[in-house]
């Protein structure tokens, strides 16, 4: 048989179960949700299903911001849905590598464009990143998810986990950054000199600084979430 045949197109393709349980990786890109009740997942995140599922669409923003915020926050990552039922869901998000994470009575903080699914037993809170003023975009909030359960998040290619030690702060660029550990409060700071340095054009280059004891992911790849101050 070729290598190039459908038949081995299918066999090499087809989906298949890994008995993992809730959540499972159907590639890395695809995530596989066994559903028998409800979870959270993106708007817009589902590609298939089969089996009896409803979806209802659910601003995550209307617990309780005003609506300046509202109006300043656009876009898919500003929303969950709801997917109940029995069946089998299918969810990606523009082909971004999917990270699964077995929280076990912990936090941590994910970007909101980042998010992909969490289980029900997930606590998650909006968070609106402080200095928001003259950079108001797509994406500067994060949602803070706690307690036991799984969740899954996505970044574009291979995340790197960075340690943040007592002393040694580490200062991330905004839309590079995909989460962080749930005990850190990230501060941001402006450095004109780099953002003239790199040539992005005027106005200041944003970052994100994390200081204490915990962790945080980055991607190799920048989002734009911020637009630039003028």
């Amino acid at each position: 048989m070729s290598k190039y045949s459908l038949d081995e197109f299918l066999s090499q393709t087809e989906q298949e179960d890994k008995g993992e349980g809730l959540f499972e990786l159907e590639t890395p890109h695809l995530l596989e949700v066994n559903l028998n009740g409800q979870i959270w997942a993106k708007a817009g995140s589902m590609v298939a299903y089969h089996g009896k599922i409803k979806f209802e669409r659910e601003g995550i923003l209307e617990q309780g911001l005003g609506s300046m915020f509202k109006k300043a926050i656009s876009g898919e990552g500003a929303s969950l849905m709801k997917a109940n039922g029995q069946g089998t869901l299918y969810l990606a998000d523009d082909g971004k590598k999917i990270i699964i994470l077995d929280l076990q009575n912990e936090s941590i903080y994910v970007n909101g464009n980042d998010l992909l699914a969490l289980e029900t037993t997930i606590k998650h809170d909006i968070k609106l990143m402080k200095r928001v003023s003259g950079m108001l975009a797509g994406g500067l909030f994060n949602i803070r998810c706690s307690g036991t359960g799984l969740i899954a998040i996505t970044s574009h290619y291979e995340p790197l986990t960075l340690r943040v030690t007592p002393g040694k702060p580490i200062i991330t660029d905004p839309n590079a950054t995909v989460a962080w550990s749930g005990n850190l409060q990230p501060e941001f700071q402006t450095d004109v000199s780099f953002k003239t340095f790199i040539g992005r054009g005027s106005g200041e280059s944003i970052q994100m600084r994390f200081q204490g004891d915990g962790f945080v992911i980055v991607q190799p790849y920048e989002e734009v979430y911020f637009q630039e101050s003028h």
